[in-house]
């Protein structure tokens, strides 16, 4: 992680723009980075917590694909609010994709999306490919939902499928991708808000001590972000992180009261999204402990 880069000071790219746009000029001023320092570079130079956010998932899906095209992108798998293969009813037979994937992040903007679908044959228990296509392709539509109160200059849409051409990514879509995704996701958006609120707090002059303890998080995220994202200490690492996160919400919340109105609604409208996943974290994290004999 090069670091001096992150402590320079840099205006932020303006919101309001297609999203496809905001992400083209954010890899025009950052270069060639690590799917880690996209997050957090890109966190820092985000005007809201919402695109801090889709800098992280970019990321995130960089570093679970790497082949990645340079485009906006998207992972596919919840069905009906539900991400267990069992319920998914999205089918790849041959190179052909059916079915609908209800919750895409950032759907309607991006150009190539990657979508798990089950393909074991009849008899047998289910199996998932990863699979990609591109956006406008014959057979993929993508239906824009109304946004959420939550980040909504990151929309959300749904995908249909029908007989839709693809492209089968190696390996078991469960265990290669679907599952390392979360932890992955986590870390990613983590670091990305983090950088967020590190930039916030510069721009503010927040409490040298609240800065500082926001880069010391940056530089464990960056430590997790070596660890292979199936493994219990991860897992256990990752937890940490958010624990210490969390021990930072007085400061944080003081701190934004202290300065401009603009700021503290942004965080306030937005802050949820690391609460999202906290069940299944929590849930990782109990598994891990066990692993490791520390239950």
């Amino acid at each position: 992680m090069p670091w001096q880069r992150l402590f320079e000071a840099t205006a932020r790219l303006p919101s309001g723009q297609p999203l496809d746009d905001w992400y083209g000029a954010l890899l025009d001023r950052l270069g060639e980075v690590t799917p880690f320092e996209l997050a957090v570079l890109g966190g820092k130079l985000a005007a809201t917590p919402g695109l801090a956010f889709l800098a992280g998932y970019q990321g995130a899906l960089r570093l679970l694909w790497p082949s990645a095209p340079q485009s906006l992108g998207a992972l596919c798998v919840t069905e009906s609010r539900s991400v267990r293969p069992a319920d998914m009813q999205t089918r790849l037979s041959g190179l052909s994709l059916a079915g609908r994937k209800d919750f895409v992040t950032a759907g309607d903007a991006a150009d190539w999306l990657l979508v798990a679908a089950r393909e074991e044959t009849d008899g047998e228990s289910p199996r998932l490919a990863l699979t990609v296509v591109r956006n406008g392709s014959p057979g993929v539509r993508v239906e824009q939902l109304k946004p959420l109160p939550l980040m909504p200059d990151v929309p959300h849409a749904r995908l249909h499928l029908e007989g839709a051409h693809c492209e089968r990514l190696a390996g078991d879509g469960w265990d290669a991708y679907v599952k390392p995704f979360r932890s992955i996701e986590d870390l990613h958006v983590l670091a990305a808000l983090l950088a967020w609120l590190y930039g916030v707090g510069r721009d503010n002059a927040w409490p040298q001590d609240l800065q500082l303890r926001l880069l010391a998080l940056l530089s464990g995220a960056a430590e997790v972000s070596r660890q292979c994202a199936t493994a219990p200490a991860m897992h256990l690492l990752l937890a940490a992180l958010f624990a210490q996160f969390r021990a930072l919400k007085p400061e944080l919340d003081a701190a934004f009261a202290s300065g401009p109105e603009d700021w503290a609604n942004l965080w306030k409208r937005d802050q949820g999204v690391l609460d999202i996943a906290s069940g299944p974290r929590a849930k990782r994290l109990e598994k891990a402990l066990a692993a490791m004999g520390m239950a």
